[in-house]
């Protein structure tokens, strides 16, 4: 059972104190560069978090820890409970701080209600990541425009998107993409890590039950692509060291490699990647490697999306595209074959490689310009100093 929290050191002191809250691993990802940026510019700011390690690390004090694979070892009504549970005793917390931020993390059914605690509590509200109502649920705009001041928005059409439905948002870019690489580097590390060719790079997702639905449809697409190609070499690139040792516990067919922590290198290394549909797109997007995306669902998710999902595509690079750049079985309930037909067309023509390529250099310019930890401390001091007495 989950302690009633109390406040560390004295969140009325200064400036007041900024919350942010995450319940996914991504999330703490996404706010420990913003985290440690706000810290530095704004030190009479005190910094605290529901969240995880990394927002540990950039500098704010952890009073929960929520970005932990929420899946792992619950069922969705014991998972929903400890949300619950966790969303009250933030509510608890919130009414004994000068709270002047809030910083909802994704995740937006678990941080809406934060939000109208927040809001309550006369707290400015920043969503860090714009919730996707652009691909799925455009009636809870109404809800959004209560719960918040201000969005920073991940992707570069989502501020016109907001915009025109009343909602302000600034785009800071995706740190994903709008990051420094050395290509050369890159190169030169990612030429040992396994040779053979055609290079197969497998992105199976972050989450448990990704890796259990798409590591087993890769390794079965991994074969098809195998028999065609007797010299391939595949790699499977786990998120976490934890995920790499599950996944090398399965039956892995020969000249398979798996490895976590070294992902640039993985997408520096191979000519096409078959991803699980989410951030890793981006990954990918941001050296423009090839690629096929995959999301493994059952029959009746994939019955549900179509009735749920707005958008034509559902692959991010699709989706700032604005075409079918790249081949997508998302969600998918089939077999392998298809996507086995879509590597192998890539594979057996470079021009098809290249003009992927060509598409993806296309859709990465849509990012240039902002960089991202310091685009979203520019929106967030701008949305405080719109308020009083901050």
């Amino acid at each position: 059972m989950e302690p009633t929290p109390k406040p560390h050191a004295d969140p009325h002191a200064s400036g007041g104190a900024v919350l942010f809250t995450a319940f996914e691993p991504s999330g703490d990802a996404l706010a420990a560069p913003v985290i440690e940026a706000l810290a530095q510019r704004r030190g009479d700011l005190k910094m605290y978090a529901w969240g995880g390690p990394r927002m540990e690390a950039a500098g704010a004090t952890l009073v929960g820890r929520t970005a932990d694979d929420g899946a792992m070892g619950l069922g969705a009504i014991a998972h929903a409970r400890k949300v619950r549970k966790t969303i009250q005793s933030i509510g608890r917390w919130i009414k004994e701080c000068r709270l002047v931020l809030h910083v909802p993390v994704d995740s937006p059914a678990a941080n809406f209600p934060v939000c109208r605690q927040s809001r309550q509590a006369g707290a400015r509200i920043v969503h860090l990541a714009a919730p996707q109502l652009w691909a799925w649920g455009e009636g809870r705009i109404k809800k959004l425009r209560r719960l918040t001041d201000h969005l920073l928005c991940l992707l570069p059409f989502e501020p016109q998107w907001f915009g025109e439905r009343g909602v302000k948002g600034t785009f800071v870019g995706h740190p994903a993409v709008n990051r420094e690489l050395n290509p050369a580097a890159l190169k030169a590390t990612a030429g040992a890590l396994a040779p053979g060719g055609p290079r197969i790079l497998l992105l199976p997702g972050s989450r448990s039950q990704e890796i259990k639905r798409n590591v087993p449809l890769m390794l079965r697409v991994w074969d098809g692509v195998r028999q065609r190609h007797g010299k391939a070499v595949a790699i499977i690139a786990a998120a976490t060291p934890e995920i790499a040792s599950h996944i090398r516990s399965m039956d892995l067919p020969s000249n398979t490699r798996v490895m976590s922590d070294r992902l640039d290198e993985g997408i520096a290394w191979c000519d096409v990647a078959l991803a699980c549909s989410g951030t890793v797109t981006l990954n990918l997007l941001r050296q423009c490697c090839p690629m096929v995306g995959v999301w493994k669902a059952s029959m009746l998710s994939c019955l549900g999306a179509k009735v749920m999902l707005k958008t034509k595509d559902r692959l991010l690079p699709n989706i700032i595209a604005g075409s079918r750049i790249v081949p997508e079985r998302v969600p998918w309930s089939g077999g392998p074959e298809p996507l086995i037909k879509d590597i192998l067309y890539l594979l057996e023509d470079s021009r098809r490689l290249e003009a992927q390529r060509s598409a993806l250099r296309a859709t990465l310019a849509k990012f240039k310009g902002p960089q991202f930890a310091p685009a979203c401390i520019d929106a967030i001091e701008m949305t405080l100093g719109a308020g009083k007495g901050v």
